[in-house]
């Protein structure tokens, strides 16, 4: 997907700063955090919003943003006043752009298992919330299984939002505390299984 997207519009980084603008619509972002959310170099995210400015798709928007920063010995965030960019809702292609691009943002099942399996032994991947358009749902993911690596699963989860361009709400289980918490009707697990949702991987049999 992300190669014929790059083919299309002249590189996949440029996509995924589009996407990140175009699924967060009343959020500004500044060059580094759009760097960093999408995981592009910093200069390559200037270059790229310098030219989604210049055909209308971004305008300039000053906005305040949260700085963590020590102070009494304590660190605490504070509000800063920011130069950044946002969505142009007056770009002509708005709708259609946002529609194409939500469309080739579906998820291949495939794709998905070998990403998160780098991060743990997969038993159980149920994908609900954004990745199915049920924005209700309390989690986009959950995944349960063995050996898990939080901080490997945490770059995962961080790379699979910079190509998707939103934040992923996710749940994370090894196989017993979710077998005990299955047996005893926890809250999180229910409202997971009794709401609409896509078992991408199934090997307890659920």
């Amino acid at each position: 997907m992300m190669e014929t997207l790059e083919k299309l519009f002249g590189s996949s980084e440029k996509v995924k700063i589009m996407k990140l603008f175009l699924f967060n619509p009343e959020n500004a972002f500044d060059v580094g955090e759009v760097s960093v959310r999408s995981k592009v170099s910093h200069s390559l995210a200037r270059r790229e919003i310098i030219n989604l400015e210049k055909a209308g798709f971004l305008k300039r928007r000053t906005y305040s943003k949260d700085i963590l920063r020590q102070k009494n010995r304590k660190m605490a965030f504070f509000k800063k006043r920011a130069n950044g960019y946002m969505l142009n809702y007056k770009f002509a292609y708005l709708e259609p752009l946002y529609n194409f691009l939500s469309e080739l943002n579906v998820q291949n099942p495939e794709e998905l298992i070998e990403k998160i399996s780098k991060g743990v032994k997969l038993q159980l991947l149920i994908i609900s919330g954004l990745f199915i358009k049920e924005e209700d749902s309390r989690v986009d993911m959950l995944i349960v299984g063995d050996n898990l690596r939080e901080a490997a699963l945490d770059t995962i989860i961080k790379n699979l939002e910079s190509e998707i361009g939103r934040e992923i709400r996710y749940a994370c289980f090894e196989t017993a505390d979710f077998k005990y918490r299955l047996s005893v009707f926890d809250r999180l697990i229910r409202d997971i299984l009794d709401y609409p949702h896509q078992k991408v991987l199934n090997k307890l049999n659920l």
